[in-house]
């Protein structure tokens, strides 16, 4: 895919955090340069998603896939490394917002309007989604049929690595100070996943 003005923004916000992190758990000062280039590879490759609302996602993902081949630590350990960058970054923080600017009613406008345009499939590896209004059950739904993040990683040669990331979802939920309920994932070989948020 381009490696656009938007990518190259989000490739850095990403690479800052995890950089942090690593000085901070003392690697070796060339190991984020090493992430760094492996990422920009993965992108090169990456098939191109057009200026899908989940680009941030697919970016990490393709992040996270540099990490486990550049840090010669396991799965579940550059997933700490990710998390623990991404929750220490002020930027982070801001850019995820919270629980009262996450559920404003008057982004369901546009929320349905992605998710009828995802169903069209114009961009393969993008998100196909179905958005479900507050009830009396959670504020907010998502039933996700595709997945990015699942596409990218198997395009990659490595699915198995798209579990650790659905993980952040909670993480994310957290932070909003929203709560989280998921039964299943696409990673997991389910059928969709079916987020359900509310407030804590």
């Amino acid at each position: 895919m381009n490696y656009s003005f938007n990518v190259r923004i989000l490739s850095h916000f990403y690479h800052s955090a995890v950089k942090a992190e690593l000085e901070r758990r003392n690697f070796p000062k060339d190991m984020a340069k090493k992430i760094f280039t492996e990422h920009k590879a993965v992108v090169a490759r990456a098939k191109d998603i057009g200026k899908s609302k989940l680009m941030s996602s697919y970016m990490m993902g393709a992040y996270f896939i540099a990490m486990n081949r550049s840090t010669g630590k396991t799965a579940e350990e550059n997933y700490e490394i990710l998390k623990d960058g991404l929750c220490a970054s002020k930027l982070f923080h801001k850019a995820v917002g919270n629980v009262d600017s996450y559920l404003d009613e008057k982004k369901m406008p546009g929320r349905l309007a992605w998710s009828e345009e995802s169903h069209k499939r114009k961009y393969e590896n993008d998100w196909v989604v179905d958005i479900l209004p507050a009830n009396s059950e959670y504020d907010l739904g998502y039933d996700y049929y595709e997945c990015g993040i699942c596409k990218l990683c198997k395009d990659e040669g490595c699915p198995e690595l798209a579990q650790y990331l659905c993980r952040m979802d909670y993480v994310l939920a957290d932070i909003m100070d929203m709560k989280l309920t998921r039964t299943k994932t696409i990673a997991e070989g389910a059928d969709m996943c079916d987020f359900r948020y509310s407030r804590k």
